[in-house]
């Protein structure tokens, strides 16, 4: 005979929520519950998610999903919407003047790359936009960044799908 259990998890209501949103989540008086009892699970989660493409897939480079960046003797601003970005490419500084990539609210600033060293690397990383943030680089004479940005999830981390 199968048992019945109550489960009152705040996380779990948290994902429900998102993975389901027309079903409007829990409601008062509706508790979530599990049983001891063998019930074959379908996995509906890409579905409800209105993907059915792999979550790995969905972070694909894509011919309308990247920004390409070239930027030398400047600052610039390449993501200036909400989201998960996917920021990267190559810096080379060949004088000692800097590059470095900044997340800013217009107030404050955060430096969150940079080369300062006569060099070449390669860099890779993601960052959390909210709204009124912004993602600026800077490279000084003689110096020159190129890469993408691909935005990989909305603001309430949906990935996005290539187009």
């Amino acid at each position: 005979m199968a048992q019945e259990f109550v489960i009152k998890s705040q996380d779990i209501e948290d994902k429900i929520n998102q993975l389901l949103p027309s079903q409007g989540g829990f409601q008062a008086g509706v508790d979530f519950s599990a049983s001891t009892m063998v019930v074959p699970i379908v996995d509906l989660t890409e579905t409800a998610e209105g993907s059915n493409v792999r979550q790995d897939l969905q972070t694909a480079l894509s011919l309308n999903d990247v920004s390409a960046f070239e930027i030398t003797n400047a600052t610039s601003t390449v993501i200036n919407t909400t989201g998960y970005f996917r920021i990267f490419g190559a810096a080379s500084l060949t004088a000692n003047n800097g590059i470095n990539i900044s997340l800013t609210d217009g107030t404050t600033t955060k430096l969150i790359y940079q080369l300062i060293e006569q060099g070449n690397t390669n860099f890779d990383f993601v960052v959390f936009i909210a709204a009124g943030q912004s993602v600026t680089i800077g490279a000084g004479a003689s110096c020159f960044m190129t890469g993408c940005t691909k935005q990989i999830a909305d603001l309430s981390g949906n990935l996005t799908q290539p187009t």
